[in-house]
């Protein structure tokens, strides 16, 4: 049973990655997975349930182990590197196919379709740059980097350095080229700020 349910969230995120949450309709999905509509309504109330679960297992945005502690900024750059990595392999792999703005529509559907999914996001990112100005305040008081830098403008802008993949991967359509670049920024970034 998880096998076809995995199988019938694989073919609609297909569906919902082409085109968008409101164009694709349950007859859609039925005659892309193969089955009928009781049948898909056996492992799925509706199509927003199906579309939560479309989101929640290929738009993962999580911003690492909070728990973690790193003993300097370039240790934290390292981890958020390797977890970066970490979710656009996941997420989008190496696809020939790969179209940039496609997974843009997606994130856009999510947030105007999945209840509760923007609220989640936003505290996760308020805590992952508070994450970063702890780590950055570490770091001036070990003399790693320049204290006379504004903490809260440093963190923002790097948290921003990783808002910029989806502009990398928009621009260059290759998800291993946008992670070159952003870790190239984010070792720029250090450059600029360490003692």
């Amino acid at each position: 049973m998880n096998d076809t349910k995995d199988y019938i969230i694989d073919q609609a995120y297909k569906l919902f990655l082409s085109r968008s949450y409101e164009a694709v309709t349950i007859s859609d999905i039925s005659k892309s997975i193969g089955l009928t509509k009781g049948a898909l309504y056996h492992h799925f109330l509706n199509k927003e349930e199906l579309f939560k679960a479309v989101i929640d297992k290929y738009l993962v945005i999580d911003m690492g182990d909070g728990s973690v502690k790193c003993n300097s900024l370039l240790q934290f750059i390292d981890e958020n590197i390797t977890h970066t990595r970490r979710i656009i392999s996941n997420t989008l792999g190496e696809k020939s196919t790969f179209v940039p703005v496609n997974y843009m529509s997606l994130l856009i559907d999510a947030l105007r379709h999945y209840p509760g999914f923007e609220t989640s996001k936003e505290l996760l990112i308020s805590s992952h740059i508070e994450k970063i100005k702890s780590v950055m305040r570490d770091a001036v008081d070990k003399g790693e980097i320049r204290n006379d830098l504004d903490i809260e403008i440093t963190a923002l802008n790097f948290y921003s350095i990783t808002l910029g993949l989806a502009s990398n991967l928009y621009t260059h359509k290759s998800p291993s080229v946008a992670f070159e670049i952003l870790s190239r920024q984010f070792y720029e970034f250090y450059k600029l700020i360490k003692r």
